[in-house]
This record gives C-alpha cells, sequence and structure tokens, in this order.
C-alpha cells in the first residue's frame, strides 16, 4: 500500500504556530475548534488523527486571534499567534547604527536629551 501524500501550500509568513506536543487536533470533534473559528478559512482539519490542524494561505491571516481563543488547550501552548512584522516596532541608533525592537532583553537606555523645542516650550503671546 503506498504511502499517502499531503501537499499544503509553502508559508510565506508563519501567523498561527501549533506545538504537535500540546495539539491533538480536537479528535473527539467533527471539525477542530480553532478551525470552525478562523473567520478567513485559512485552517484545515489534519487528515492524520491526533495531528494539529494545516494551515493554508497563512498570508490571508486577518489577526483576529479567533484561532487562539476557541483552543481549550491555548494555556498550555497549542496554538500561537505571531503578529505581522509591522507591529514589531524596530528602531536604529543613528551614532552606532545598532538595530533594537520591543521586547528585547537588553534595550537601550532611555533618550535624556530635550525636544527641539524644549521640554516645557514658553507660551509665546501670539499677536493678531
Amino acid at each position: 500500500m503506498s504511502e499517502r501524500k499531503i501537499y499544503v501550500p509553502v508559508e510565506a509568513t508563519k501567523f498561527i504556530e501549533f506545538d504537535p506536543k500540546v495539539c491533538t487536533g480536537c479528535p473527539t470533534l467533527e471539525e477542530p475548534r480553532c478551525v470552525k473559528a478562523c473567520r478567513m478559512d485559512m485552517l484545515v482539519k489534519n487528515p492524520e488523527s491526533g495531528k494539529p490542524p494545516l494551515t493554508i494561505y497563512s498570508d490571508e491571516c486577518c489577526d483576529c486571534g479567533c484561532c487562539v481563543h476557541a483552543c481549550p488547550r491555548a494555556l498550555q501552548g497549542a496554538i500561537k499567534m505571531n503578529y505581522p512584522i509591522a507591529e514589531n516596532v524596530r528602531w536604529k541608533e543613528k551614532k552606532t547604527g545598532k538595530h533594537y525592537r520591543i521586547g528585547m532583553p537588553n534595550p537601550p537606555s532611555p533618550n535624556n536629551r530635550p525636544p527641539s523645542g524644549g521640554w516645557y516650550p514658553e507660551n509665546k503671546e501670539k499677536s493678531y
């Protein structure tokens, strides 16, 4: 008997990640809860019982998080939502050229230099 192959499009981005050690694919249900909750229909039930759902067309994800909230094992890490790179704020220090991002382990010290108008710009009377 030949081995059955399942073809899934290659994901350009991984907005949703499943931990196969924790996610069982809701084997007692006809359709996993995350699959049912997905607004964009980008999750499908895995044909292999006991395995996490398959993600197809992950670029269509609207980042609503319905799949994560519907999962009964989300708190154990069965499903994880990775928010888009555009929402992961990054910046570059001009002097050193180092790149930083929010949530990094050793963030740079705060900028103590006053803004160009000063901390408390004087209120100048405007003549009309």
